[in-house]
């Protein structure tokens, strides 16, 4: 029982990771360096942190994104 709940923790995991990686390739980041990529995510969250309308806009900047990608 519990190799079966290690596993689907590992595989749960990997697929979240699998998605946020998507996320770069959809921003059109995939090329960029990942110290770039990692400063850029580590300013991102101190200013999250501080400014709820920085939050928003940001959220509405990717649902539009989400919603392109639909169509």
């Amino acid at each position: 029982m519990a190799r079966t709940t290690t596993s689907d923790a590992r595989k749960k995991d990997t697929r979240e990771k699998i998605e946020l990686g998507g996320l770069i390739v959809k921003a059109g980041l995939r090329y960029e360096k990942r110290a770039l990529l990692l400063g850029a995510l580590l300013d991102l969250s101190e200013r999250l942190k501080s400014d709820d309308t920085e939050r928003s806009r940001l959220m509405a900047i990717g649902a539009e994104a989400f919603g392109k990608s639909d169509e």
